[in-house]
């Protein structure tokens, strides 16, 4: 590895992807580890919905960084197409919400963001979606909602960071622990788990972007962070042509359909730790959702069944700043199921704080320092 770096990121999901790529095009010099490989947890199990589910329950900090991302998304797909040939197909399909029991706020909340939610009677759900179940009586439109093939998405921005002569990435990479002195880390210890070898590494940033495995860094520095996994199972079907347009949603179940007619059924939340087992009974529970939604799957058996696992925040907000008590240690985790829409603001944000830019969003809301952190002891 470089004898020098100017940030270690460590976690290679979509928000140490887009951060290194972000410092690297600023001109720094960045080192991007992961344990695994990279974007091969959560960013690509999920399902790609360029929204929070109900984007209106959630805090105003959410919506400020997915307003902005939904925004930035259609250009970086553009630029990751010309960069590297992979077409992320970052398409709004628009979001199809049935039977929302808040739908007057909804509208409210659409009002004060200027984001466009339109209610719609039955007819107009059955002459948008006609293959939906029956029974269905109101529903809201959001038709700016785009989805993305997440493992795609993944793809192109590690072909983007492979091509940088700024960027080095290093695979099967284990952060064993932490060196720091007077508040500021000096050394990261490392374990080449191809090899074996056991190293140290310094650098004036490092960024912990490890997802659900985030706390377990932090715990190396003497820190208890309140991340934690929160486990998502999702079904995949294939069709010979998307069975539905859009994004459909109904008591937190979806339908999300590809271009190439694959659907992909999402998803569950389970708090099981870090087991990432995929179990008969969420596949019964999903297909059984997904059949209440489109009938025509009650003869189809899906094609595939997974597990990942996102990485809860103790207040639902994600932590994204300096850590308190260091001169030199960052977290941008805790995105939870906003992981992929968010990750575009929260990598900018991010690479705003480090770099000393002005905020894309007022970061305090995302500060770590509130009260699901403490020092440990």
């Amino acid at each position: 590895m470089s004898a020098h770096y100017d940030f270690v990121i460590v976690g290679a999901g979509i928000n140490g992807l887009l951060l290194a790529r972000n410092l690297a095009n600023a001109g720094a010099q960045v080192l991007l580890l992961d344990q695994a490989q990279p974007g091969q947890e959560s960013s690509w199990a999920g399902g790609g919905i360029i929204s929070p589910l109900y984007p209106w329950r959630y805090p105003t900090a959410i919506t400020a960084l997915a307003s902005w991302a939904q925004d930035y998304y259609p250009g970086l797909a553009e630029d990751l197409a010309a960069e590297t040939g992979i077409d992320v197909q970052c398409r709004a399909s628009g979001l199809l919400m049935l039977d929302a029991e808040d739908s007057e706020e909804a509208i409210v909340w659409a009002q004060r963001f200027g984001r466009r939610v339109q209610q719609l009677e039955k007819r107009e759900i059955y002459q948008r979606e006609p293959d939906l179940a029956a029974g269905f009586a109101a529903g809201l439109w959001m038709p700016q909602i785009a989805n993305v093939r997440n493992p795609r998405l993944c793809r192109a921005l590690l072909a983007s960071l492979e091509s940088s002569k700024r960027v080095e990435i290093k695979s099967h990479c284990q952060l064993l622990g932490f060196e720091r002195q007077n508040g500021r880390l000096t050394a990261l210890k490392l374990r080449d788990l191809k090899s074996g070898r056991d190293q140290q590494l310094t650098a004036p940033g490092v960024i912990i972007t490890a997802g659900a495995w985030s706390g377990k860094l932090a715990a190396a520095a003497g820190l208890k962070l309140d991340v934690h996994p929160v486990k998502g199972q999702m079904l995949l079907y294939k069709f010979p042509a998307p069975p539905v347009a859009s994004i459909v949603l109904t008591a937190g179940r979806y339908l999300i359909p590809r271009q190439d007619g694959h659907l992909l059924v999402g998803s569950t939340l389970e708090y099981a730790g870090f087991d990432k087992q995929a179990s008969d009974q969420a596949a019964d529970s999903l297909k059984q959702s997904a059949r209440a939604m489109l009938p025509k799957l009650a003869d189809m058996e899906p094609l595939g069944h997974w597990a990942g696992l996102r990485p809860g925040s103790g207040d639902g907000i994600p932590l994204i700043g300096r850590l308190p008590g260091f001169d030199n240690l960052y977290i941008n985790a805790g995105q939870f199921r906003n992981g992929l829409v968010l990750a575009p603001a929260s990598a900018e944000l991010m690479k705003n704080l480090l770099l000393g830019e002005t905020p894309i969003v007022d970061p305090q809301p995302y500060a770590p320092g509130r009260e699901s952190l403490r020092a440990l002891g």
